[in-house]
């Protein structure tokens, strides 16, 4: 480990198998367990903890939970993100606040805000989802996959019903169902 800056460093947990590159700041009340795998320039926390995930050089995660993951290059997360299982999240993406994300693909140059929920998702290149938006996967018997292709805009407050396929260039209004 060369370089680490550690803030308040008896805040902070990092188990022995943790591998962690050049020039990470990692501060107060942060923990980074199992198999984790942090990059070169990363900021983490405060108050983030980081399970079994990969974190890719210069990305920033701060007031978040992330599980299971991959993180790219020059990503945001948080703060007060959740990123669930299998999420593989690409670089110079955009994971605001109260953003919950789950079992998704999540490409290049993307924007998910704030307080969104994006479970069983393939989101596209330089797609924007505004506030509010949740891709509904359950139907109550299985999970249904939501594909949003490159180049959409999702309106703030805008429920997508899965199975669903939105395709590129679409712009969606604000406050809307949309089933197909």
């Amino acid at each position: 480990m060369n370089n680490i800056k550690l803030e308040l460093p008896n805040t902070i947990l990092i188990e022995d198998s943790v591998v962690i590159g050049d020039n990470v700041e990692i501060k107060a009340n942060t923990i980074i367990r199992g198999n984790s795998i942090i990059g070169n320039n990363v900021i983490l926390g405060p108050n983030t903890e980081i399970i079994d995930s990969t974190i890719k050089d210069y990305s920033t995660i701060k007031h978040s939970l992330v599980i299971n993951s991959k993180i790219g290059r020059n990503v945001t997360v948080g703060p007060f993100s959740h990123i669930r299982d299998n999420v593989n999240i690409n670089d110079f993406v955009r994971i605001g606040n109260y953003v919950e994300l789950k079992n998704s693909e999540i490409n290049e140059n993307t924007k998910i805000s704030h307080l969104s929920y994006v479970g069983d998702s393939e989101i596209g290149r330089n797609v924007n989802i505004g506030a509010g938006v949740i891709t509904c996967n359950y139907d109550g018997k299985k999970k249904n996959k939501t594909i949003i292709k490159d180049n959409v805009f999702i309106g703030s407050n805008s429920s997508l019903i899965a199975p669903l396929i939105i395709n590129e260039n679409s712009k969606i209004a604000a406050g809307s169902t949309i089933t197909k």
